[in-house]
């Protein structure tokens, strides 16, 4: 079995959408990359509502699609991140705001360019998130009205292919983009796979998500500078061809 670090592999836990791109970054950086979700995702239709919203705030790209069914192309959208804006744009919305970076960043975004008398905020997160959010927008003086826009289940279990690449020592960083999805995945692993993912490097996308691998037995973490998946591939960096 190679030594920790020095395999090529890269396993990647986070779903769709944004499974396939950070994949394909990965191998453009020169690593081998190994898909392995740790969420089900499964979208939410909204309910069809009489209010007017002035604007819609996306915790997640995976609340575009509930977005574009419910809102007109023109109703400007608050996004937590430059890849959540992305989306948005593609799905037809005109006027879109990136934050480029956590929930705190995007209630102070908010606050600097939207009028609290424009109306109400439709805010749209997965089940179980984006209330701290929503009481810190209230607190400020935004009316906001939260819909979950879809529902994240844990996965039962590891696929074989990112397990086998575990059991045989392929795999040198394993990529985490958030708390539940580390906790969901860490869980569906079986005990011998535990203990050799934690000899990996995880390269999480915030501080919250590095205490649950410290939990689970991680002894070497990177933290993103900056809670987008930009900065997680940054700290991945691009490989350096082996010497011969």
């Amino acid at each position: 079995m190679p030594a920790p670090g020095t395999s090529p592999g890269v396993l990647v836990t986070r779903p769709e959408p944004g499974l396939s791109e950070t994949l394909a970054a990965v191998s453009a950086a020169g690593w081998v990359p190994y898909a392995s979700p740790a969420l089900l995702i499964t979208p939410h239709r909204l309910q069809a509502s009489s209010l007017q919203f002035a604007a819609c705030v996306l915790t997640s790209g995976q609340a575009v699609q509930a977005a574009q069914a419910a809102l007109p192309p023109t109703c400007p959208v608050y996004a937590v991140g430059d890849r959540t804006a992305q989306r948005a744009r593609v799905a037809g919305f005109h006027a879109v705001h990136s934050a480029q970076g956590d929930a705190e960043a995007l209630a102070a975004l908010i606050a600097s360019r939207q009028a609290q008398a424009a109306g109400p905020l439709l805010l749209l997160s997965g089940a179980r998130q984006g209330m701290a959010l929503v009481e810190q927008l209230r607190q400020i003086g935004f009316r906001v009205v939260r819909r979950v826009a879809y529902t994240a289940q844990p996965v039962s279990q590891i696929g074989q292919d990112a397990l086998a690449a575990l059991e045989n020592g392929q795999i040198s960083y394993c990529l985490f983009f958030s708390s539940e999805s580390a906790e969901s995945w860490i869980s569906a692993l079986p005990e011998v796979g535990r203990t050799i993912a934690s000899r990996t490097t995880g390269i999480v996308i915030s501080q919250a998500v590095a205490d649950v691998l410290k939990k689970a037995g991680w002894a070497h973490i990177v933290v993103a500078r900056k809670p987008t998946a930009q900065a997680m591939l940054m700290a991945l960096g691009q490989r350096a061809e082996p010497r011969t």
